[in-house]
């Protein structure tokens, strides 16, 4: 497992927030490129983003927690983006699993999960609740605590969505200097940390702002699977940090992406230097290419910071 980080690990007063790829491969995966599949973690919140076949050997290959996922988002109905979704929750069943679990998806993939598991006459045993996608602007689909999660359009052959995550700040950082010259206790500085002011016995009013640091900006996750280029996609991903774009070709095969509905390594370069991404993750690969450092330099002539991804990889949100 590669894992690559710009920044040195953040302090346990910040939430994490990276990405897992468990497949990079477009329609026809490889011996060393697994279909379509992410898990992000997000302030303790475990999101799968698509899960196309082979996606549970992944998450155990790579020794992630399967039973933690509480999201799944499903960006469209080809079947390299969800042919491993009734087999990871008859898994989850068979492993005992009684939590919920949200599904998002295109309104079909209802009628496909109920006829699978009529057919098979499987019994998840726990309850899941499917809520349909449908939408032609950037609207948010799920929002709690910890996190926010909108879906947007994208263009491709059938009904596609992109989705943007962003963390909810739920601490705040500490200004060390100042809460040690306080002389507070530690369930004094967790106060502090949820932005609560408060007096203390003496009298000493104790303001949140002059011993916490500033909120800094939310980082986004969006991720772009099969699409074409269209002039409506900046719009719905400005705010982005981190950028996941699928580059199925090399722009020398523009035409043939044009023709497919997909995306070259320079055009999601392109999109990100417009938006001013901090970083750039390119994926979902034509099975043509064995050198996926070729979508790497290609991006890189637009937008330094840009890795084509591996399976395995963590990747930190920035």
């Amino acid at each position: 497992m590669r894992f690559i980080f710009r920044k040195k690990k953040q302090s346990s007063t910040l939430n994490d927030f990276k990405v897992h790829i468990l497949g990079s491969a477009a329609a026809v995966p490889t011996l060393t490129r697994n279909a379509s599949g992410q898990l992000l973690l997000c302030n303790n919140r475990l999101i799968l983003l698509d899960c196309g076949e082979g996606t549970q050997l992944q998450l155990r290959k790579f020794n992630l927690p399967i039973q933690r996922i509480n999201t799944i988002l499903i960006s469209h109905l080809h079947g390299d983006h969800f042919y491993g979704l009734p087999g990871l929750l008859s898994t989850m069943s068979l492993l005992g699993r009684t939590a919920g679990i949200k599904i998002f998806g295109p309104s079909s993939l209802q009628i496909i999960l109920d006829a699978m598991f009529n057919a098979s006459q499987t019994h998840p045993s726990f309850p899941y609740e499917f809520i349909a996608i449908k939408t032609s602007e950037k609207e948010v689909i799920f929002e709690d605590a910890g996190v926010k999660i909108s879906a947007f359009p994208l263009q491709h052959r059938i009904e596609t969505y992109g989705f943007s995550i962003e963390e909810k700040w739920q601490r705040f950082s500490l200004d060390m200097n100042r809460v040690l010259d306080a002389g507070l206790t530690k369930e004094h500085l967790k106060l502090l940390a949820t932005g609560t002011s408060f007096r203390l016995n003496d009298g000493r009013w104790i303001e949140a702002t002059y011993y916490t640091k500033p909120k800094p900006n939310p980082r986004i996750y969006s991720y772009c699977s099969d699409t074409k280029p269209f002039s409506q996609l900046p719009s719905y991903l400005l705010g982005t940090t981190t950028l996941y774009h699928e580059s199925t070709f090399l722009h020398n095969l523009k035409n043939r992406a044009n023709d497919t509905f997909h995306s070259t390594a320079k055009d999601a370069a392109v999109l990100a230097q417009k938006i001013q991404v901090k970083k750039l993750l390119l994926g979902h690969f034509s099975s043509r290419y064995d050198d996926i450092s070729l979508f790497e330099s290609e991006a890189q002539t637009i937008i330094p910071e840009v890795y084509a991804v591996r399976d395995g990889d963590c990747f930190s949100v920035v």
